[in-house]
């Protein structure tokens, strides 16, 4: 028992510091400056606790955000810590899981070890967006309901609930578990009218909690904005009938690509192994992990029109637990277990491979191209954020300063508030997306301000001599193999002679 526990210390240990180490590597990410930026305002204004309602989001990863506001200086270093946190949840949570679904200790430190390092987790879990969160969530939402239809527990099943709620707080999705949840009726400890009376009783319980909790949003006066602004990431149902493959194919085909580069190929293929290859061992079992994967998967393959691999992330964790019973079964057929510890070195070590270049080198990281582009290489990469707004402090020491930034929110704007939140002398400004000339606000501060210019050079348009403005830096983001490499622009305006 001491060597089980010293294993389970030894892999939270090394999910932690997967999680931690050097957690700015990645530079921040358009939705994560928006998030932390409405922390900081949610903060310094008690009145404002609700304000991502006004965007259609749900606060709860943005209320966890701000003790934590109090502790660091960096507010980037501030909101992943919450993600990370979240991610070192799931993996004992995924571990939790295959203990209690198949009833083999082995089994659950192979899945905790797998969750501790697959790409899929290590990546999101070290930025500062939702998702880990309500992936958290959802796992123990599930761990905790199956003990309360298993044993027939009315208390696990109500702090199901609680985690459902905590999930449907987080993010819209969480309803997809909440679907879901009934599924679990398999595990009734014997099929009679009592027992199944007493689980739709237990699912009652868990379904009311995490209603009520999330109908606590209702006390923000943009509550309606969930509803409207979830329209605008799904196609009507009209849509699918009319062309039931599209987007149904390409988004398939991107998942695909996602498992592929975050789970690895012998993950994934061990994940399918685990699902179909086997005949009535843990037929139950692998049918429900399978509903909880591949149901999410398919329903926003139909209906989304925006699809990334973080919208999944929730699904992985039971394809983990997928490959991790299929690791098991395999290694009960050797000596010694011996194609268990080969089968699990093949995920391990690439997946180890991949979180070191997270860490170090990401710009180097094999990632799906929409990956790659949306964190690396565009403009919702903030790839000089930090340097820029290190500058613009300096300065702001010797008198006002105005920052004119490309945007109205994500990066750089929201970011550059971000990381200046608490200069109080600096005012960062939208100028619009395409710049071809100094905008007039900008123009009329210099009386009394040292102005400034940050934008993306695919967005700006002309030359800086013409326009009256000085290059203080240049930063590239990382090299796009499709498009001319992209460059953060940082512009000292100048005054008019």
């Amino acid at each position: 028992m001491k060597s089980v526990l010293s294993l389970s210390l030894l892999i939270l240990l090394a999910a932690a510091l997967l999680r931690f180490a050097n957690l700015n590597s990645i530079p921040v990410f358009a939705d994560e400056s928006i998030y932390i930026r409405w922390a900081q305002i949610m903060k310094a204004e008690s009145t404002m606790r609700f304000l991502p309602l006004s965007d259609g989001k749900q606060p709860l990863f943005m209320w966890l955000v701000i003790p934590f506001l109090k502790i660091f200086s960096d507010p980037l270093l501030a909101g992943r810590m919450v993600s990370g946190l979240a991610g070192i949840g799931t993996v004992a949570g995924v571990g939790a899981a295959a203990w209690l679904i198949f009833k083999n200790l082995r089994t659950a430190l192979v899945a905790s070890m797998l969750w501790a390092v697959l790409p899929y987790a290590v990546f999101f879990d070290r930025l500062a967006l939702s998702d880990s969160l309500m992936t958290m969530f959802v796992v123990w939402a599930f761990c905790l309901f199956f003990i309360a239809v298993s044993r027939l527990r009315l208390d696990f099943a109500m702090l199901s609930g609680f985690a459902l709620g905590g999930a449907w707080l987080t993010k819209s999705p969480a309803v997809f578990a909440l679907g879901l949840l009934p599924s679990l009726s398999v595990f009734l400890p014997k099929y009679n009218r009592r027992n199944i009376i007493t689980a739709c009783g237990l699912g009652f319980a868990a379904g009311l909690i995490a209603f009520g909790m999330y109908n606590i949003l209702r006390l923000g006066p943009e509550f309606h904005m969930i509803a409207l602004r979830n329209k605008d990431y799904v196609y009507p149902l009209s849509r699918f009938l009319n062309k039931p493959l599209d987007p149904l194919i390409p988004h398939l085909k991107d998942t695909y690509s996602f498992y592929l580069y975050f789970i690895t190929p012998v993950g994934l293929l061990l994940a399918i192994w685990g699902l179909f290859a086997e005949r009535k061992s843990h037929l139950r079992e692998r049918l429900i992990l399978g509903l909880w994967w591949l149901v999410p998967v398919f329903t926003q393959s139909v209906i989304a029109k925006t699809f990334t691999a973080r919208y999944l992330l929730f699904t992985a964790p039971f394809a983990c637990l997928l490959v991790a019973h299929a690791l098991s079964h395999i290694g009960d057929r050797t000596p010694r277990h011996r194609l268990l510890i080969a089968g699990l070195a093949l995920v391990v070590i690439p997946s180890l491979y991949l979180d070191v270049l997270y860490l170090f080198r990401p710009s180097d990281a094999p990632l799906p191209r929409i990956e790659r582009a949306g964190y690396l290489e565009e403009w919702t990469a903030g790839t000089g954020l930090a340097s820029v707004s290190s500058v613009i402090r300096s300065q702001a020491a010797s008198g006002p300063v105005v920052v004119g930034s490309e945007g109205f929110f994500g990066t750089p704007f929201d970011a550059l508030g971000m990381y200046l939140n608490d200069v109080r002398n600096v005012r960062v400004v939208g100028v619009g997306v395409w710049i071809d000339s100094v905008h007039e606000k900008l123009i009329s501060a210099l009386d009394e301000n040292k102005v400034f210019l940050v934008v993306n050079s695919s967005r700006f348009h002309g030359r800086p001599e013409d326009l009256g403005l000085k290059l203080i830096g240049s930063y590239p983001k990382a090299d796009p193999p499709d498009r001319e490499l992209e460059f953060l622009l940082f512009f000292e305006v100048l005054p008019r002679k």
